[in-house]
């Protein structure tokens, strides 16, 4: 038996994300800088006989079927490598709290999946996160290893490469979704590069970060014109510093120079916008 506990499972922001080019194995190699916001989804487990999963929040009637939610997939995971290590994993009941839109580009199930395994990866009795274990987060998803590490990262890959990025100071912001999915799939498919194919150039150590891109931008807005929008809307508020689009969209951010600032700039989106998802948050 083991206490009640909760696992944040907080937004994922790309303050960059630059299209190296596309592998010959159809992948794409990516140079990102991921940093989370102080809001996400929560999850909450339990003793059980058996595992079981619910879910709740705002968001929750959009999710797969528990069998095949990341979360449930994650348990699979977990109980191989405690397997492999001579350790078990307890029955537990966990309970989604969704508060994060879904196929937004702020790895919600990403997320999701990384506080999974991690929590669960802790009940067996396993802290340290070795290569073995990021490489079975990478079969969850290509963003699962920086979730499941879940703090400021330079990633390089398809998400498998990942180096600390220390001295992001904490940035007010707003993150703004116009109320619709877009699949990462597509996303990339639209950007239309060939196996093989280079594409953009990578981050340098020099550079600005506001002068950092997001080169799925361009094929996110032409499959969903609405980005634009909210892009207008975050670039057009008084005080922010830069407005960007978070891995393959819908979801944008603006970054502010005060939290006083952020919060008019939401308050003045959301009035304008009803339909819109706004939240401030502080990045980093």
């Amino acid at each position: 038996m083991f206490p009640p506990f909760t696992e944040k499972a907080p937004a994922k922001i790309n303050l960059a994300l630059h299209v190296l080019g596309r592998r010959d194995d159809g992948y794409h190699e990516l140079d990102s800088i991921v940093t989370f916001a102080d809001l996400g989804d929560v999850l909450a487990f339990a003793p059980a006989s058996q595992f079981s999963l619910s879910a709740e929040g705002p968001f929750a009637t959009a999710l797969p079927p528990s069998s095949d939610n990341i979360i449930t997939r994650a348990l699979d995971i977990a109980r191989e490598i405690a397997t492999a290590r001579g350790r078990s994993l307890p029955g537990v009941a966990i309970r989604l709290t969704k508060n994060l839109p879904v196929a937004a580009g702020i790895g919600g199930g990403s997320a999701n999946g990384g506080a999974a395994l991690r929590a669960l990866l802790r009940l067996a009795g396993i802290d340290s996160l070795d290569a073995t274990i990021m490489a079975a987060a990478l079969r969850l998803g290509a963003d699962v290893p920086v979730c499941l590490r879940n703090r400021p990262c330079r990633m390089g890959g398809i998400g498998e490469k990942l180096m600390d990025f220390p001295g992001l100071s904490p940035m007010p912001a707003v993150l703004v979704n116009p109320g619709l999915g877009l699949a990462t799939a597509s996303v990339f498919g639209q950007l239309g590069l060939r196996p093989g194919e280079a594409h953009g150039t990578g981050l340098e150590a020099s550079d600005n970060p506001f002068y950092w891109r997001n080169d799925l931008t361009v094929p996110a807005k032409a499959l969903a014109p609405a980005i634009g929008e909210v892009l207008e809307a975050l670039s057009m508020s008084a005080g922010v510093s830069c407005a960007r689009m978070s891995g393959s969209g819908a979801t944008c951010f603006g970054v502010f120079a005060t939290s006083e600032e952020a919060a008019r700039a939401a308050q003045a989106i959301a009035a304008a916008r009803p339909r819109w998802w706004v939240k401030q948050t502080v990045l980093g």
